[in-house]
């Protein structure tokens, strides 16, 4: 029970946007026919044929690639891409003093997609396209695919590249001046492109919306628009399917109960574990991530000044023994999380060890968790002393409760493939990824949700800490955060191109994670009734066939 002695803030979300909705997508709904399978393999053999026989040395081959990586069907020919960048890349440095390729738009896409395939090809490559006083040509103005290109290509940048960084000025000035006088088609793809470039957006978002904008370029491919809508319309009934296994799951806890003071978050857990891992292999990772992202959005609320102080500190050092023998030192009423959270690590644990996954692996989880618990304990002191630390003293614990580091440790146990433990050692203790992935979703979520954590006298936040160390405006606190999240995607870039030793699949859910945050305009997490309701209607509800949607 709660004691009702102690006067606690009335939180005053929202209910859920989706309640039991997901229920109605029944097995017999979600179910893909063996029509629809077939005619998926055949349609990827004919694209898995064209990426074959079109000549690596070709532009047609780098459209193709980065058409295919778009329309977000390049899971499928991984290593025909790998292959196909690979020798692109080759012939390139054989040749590059003799490189007279004089076309933006070319020179643009060839260094993005092999940037993002890991390799590192330098940004004097654009030094044919600055005039004498280090300005951009004033004729690529009129050339709108180039500047497109170039401006999608400057998000890979590193730090110290000074030619990426007048690039940066130079095609936004420029994209949106040209903008309204452009043809639908067009104008469609530098929207898009202005709104949410594509490295730092998420896959499936890019995916669906691009869906859309091919189909309406004159020079599309049939099969390869047909390939896509099918294997999203795939998807996508697998997605709905988890959903409402999800959603069940989440009835049986019976949350407005048992945690009344935290937000109904299912669906949006769910859209956040499908961001890391989208494919048909990682429906259980999925499950786990979409059960871990609801536990630490519950103890969130609990820990947001609901519970007191003296009540968090026996739950803190509960979570860091993980033992059912302490239930009984913990207030009642966070006694059913406490429950959840010991059922989903008997839970990962039962599953690894079937499936021959060492489970020992869960250690690393825990070891995270522990950092992750008392890092909420830390604000909690700081709230109830009135403390508002300084920055840096801020960001060293407030990367930890932003849970990252937590979440891509749980992405590596259950994603279901061999990872050493020198990696996981590598992850926690040298990775600059998942560090600068975690600042990116601390300073973005300080950003979007400043206001809103004020008003409900939340304590701390980056925005606070740097107005009172430095007294500064609100506006100089922001410009900071944002000059530090332009820096943080930098060494993620960097991180990319240089960390070698480590796979890019250990590396991706980094990157996923803060595309996550970073497509968000507002707090939508909690006031998820606009833009992450649209998203979600887009990937998980409306049909691609439907003619309004695709």
């Amino acid at each position: 029970m709660v004691d009702t002695t102690i006067t606690r803030p009335l939180a005053n979300y929202h209910s859920s946007v989706w309640g039991d909705y997901f229920l109605s997508y029944t097995p017999q709904l979600t179910e893909i026919s063996s029509q629809e399978k077939l005619e998926l393999e055949e349609l990827k053999e004919k694209v898995r044929q064209m990426l074959v026989e079109t000549p690596d040395n070709s532009t047609q081959k780098l459209v193709l690639i980065d058409t295919i990586q778009r329309l977000g069907v390049a899971y499928h020919f991984e290593n025909e891409i790998k292959t196909s960048i690979q020798n692109i890349f080759d012939e390139f440095e054989q040749n590059k003093n003799e490189d007279n390729n004089d076309d933006l738009c070319v020179v643009a896409l060839r260094f993005r997609l092999v940037r993002r395939q890991r390799h590192y090809m330098s940004s004097d490559v654009f030094k044919k396209f600055i005039n004498d006083d280090g300005k951009f040509k004033e004729t690529l103005t009129k050339d709108v695919q180039g500047l497109l290109s170039l401006y999608e290509a400057i998000h890979l940048r590193v730090h110290r590249e000074k030619i990426l960084e007048e690039a940066l000025s130079f095609t936004v000035t420029h994209l949106k001046s040209m903008s309204p006088k452009l043809d639908n088609s067009l104008e469609a793809q530098v929207s898009e492109a202005l709104f949410q470039p594509i490295h730092t957006n998420v896959p499936r978002v890019v995916a669906r919306k691009y869906i859309r904008i091919y189909k309406n370029i004159e020079s599309h491919d049939d099969f390869l628009l047909k390939f896509a809508k099918l294997d999203f319309h795939i998807l996508q009934k697998m997605h709905q399917r988890e959903l409402n296994e999800l959603t069940r799951w989440w009835k049986d806890l019976d949350h407005s109960n048992k945690y009344p003071y935290a937000r109904d978050k299912l669906v949006e857990c769910y859209f956040w574990a499908t961001r890391v891992y989208f494919g048909p292999q990682y429906k259980r990772a999925r499950r786990t991530l979409t059960k871990l992202i609801v536990i630490i959005t519950i103890t969130d609320d609990l820990y947001d000044a609901y519970a007191t102080y003296d009540e968090l500190v026996p739950y803190t050092d509960a979570v860091e023994r993980c033992d059912i023998s302490v239930m009984d030192l913990i207030s009642s009423y966070v006694r059913p999380l406490y429950q959840v959270l010991l059922d989903y690590f008997d839970e990962m644990e039962e599953e690894l060890t079937k499936d021959g996954i060492k489970a020992h692996y869960v250690y690393y989880a825990k070891i995270e968790m522990n950092k992750w618990i008392k890092s909420y304990l830390k604000e909690a002191e700081w709230l109830k002393d009135g403390i508002i630390p300084k920055c840096e003293e801020y960001k060293r614990n407030a990367t930890i409760t932003v849970s990252n580091q937590m979440i891509l440790i749980t992405c590596l146990i259950v994603a279901g493939e061999f990872i050493s433990n020198e990696t996981f050692e590598w992850m926690i203790n040298e990775s600059l990824v998942a560090p600068v992935s975690s600042l990116i979703n601390r300073l973005k979520d300080d950003i979007i949700g400043h206001d809103h954590e004020q008003q409900r006298e939340h304590g701390a936040s980056f925005i606070e800490c740097y107005m009172k160390e430095y007294r500064a405006s609100k506006q100089e606190a922001y410009a900071e955060a944002r000059r530090q999240i332009a820096n943080a995607w930098k060494d993620i870039n960097s991180d990319y191109l240089h960390a070698t030793q480590i796979s890019a699949f250990v590396l991706e859910p980094a990157l996923n994670l803060s595309r996550l945050v970073d497509i968000l305009q507002e707090d939508d997490f909690t006031d998820s009734q606009n833009f992450l309701k649209d998203t979600i209607t887009l990937l998980f509800v409306d049909s691609i066939n439907s003619t309004s949607c695709g």
